[in-house]
């Protein structure tokens, strides 16, 4: 299909397009003599990944990071985003039914309480925990919170340090092979780090915290202080680990 042509298909200009193209995001299957784009059916299907982490607010850099990860999977990002966009329609099926009420409070002269004024805006204060709890149960996070709550501030101090440590190593070789046995040595330091703190890790729950890391941009910023790329190459060695451990 030429460029006009999905452009149509997809709602999008030709701008966007070629804007997709200028920084690698989507690269047309070929190019006629002619200069003219030619797209493929996976093409198609990749626009279809990225519209649908857009519609969910991911920046374009972002998008382009994880599908360009090595552990990228279209199927488990398909099954990702189905849960994030379920996610958002609770969220503004409750924004909605909150409007509807307040309209109809409004017409009819009736005062709501202070509570049921900001019902629809309660969510969990903490995302990371919300999105542990969607994805492991809350048996996993519930352990973590309450090992945290025990611990004073030299223990917290000396908890951080042992993986900063951890991070720096992972740093040093994130170049390298995720596959490797030298990624897969020190991933698994961090992998008995977090069931010695934080409760039995179970693979496919490390090979999920793995995506949370690439795919939520708040972890990947956090983790990448320790190097550009760090956390793309621990998402690709916890997948590696996980699928060891599994046979």
């Amino acid at each position: 299909m030429r460029i006009k042509e999905v452009a149509e298909l997809a709602g999008i200009s030709i701008r966007t397009l070629r804007h997709y193209d200028e920084i690698g995001l989507l690269k047309p299957a070929e190019l006629s003599p002619s200069g003219y784009r030619h797209y493929s059916e996976e093409n198609l299907k990749t626009l279809q990944q990225i519209l649908f982490f857009k519609e969910l607010g991911f920046p374009l850099q972002k998008i382009k990071e994880i599908m360009e990860s090595p552990s990228f999977d279209r199927l488990g990002a398909l099954e990702l985003q189905h849960h994030l966009l379920i996610d958002k329609k609770n969220r503004l099926g409750k924004m909605i039914a909150l409007i509807e009420k307040t309209i109809q409070s409004e017409k009819e002269g009736m005062e709501m309480s202070s509570e049921e004024k900001f019902a629809g805006f309660r969510f969990d204060s903490n995302p990371y925990a919300r999105e542990a709890r969607e994805k492991w149960g809350d048996q996993a996070v519930d352990a973590a919170e309450a090992k945290m709550a025990t611990l004073g501030g030299d223990e917290k101090s000396a908890l951080a340090d042992e993986m900063n440590e951890i991070y720096r190593e992972l740093a040093a070789i994130r170049h390298t092979d995720p596959r490797a046995q030298e990624a897969q040595t020190a991933i698994r330091k961090w992998f008995d780090f977090l069931t010695r703190h934080f409760g039995d890790y179970t693979p496919e729950a490390f090979k999920g915290l793995g995506q949370m890391y690439i795919e939520d941009k708040r972890f990947t910023k956090n983790i990448d202080q320790f190097g550009t790329g760090l956390a793309a190459f621990m998402a690709a060695a916890m997948v590696e680990f996980a699928n060891q451990t599994h046979q």
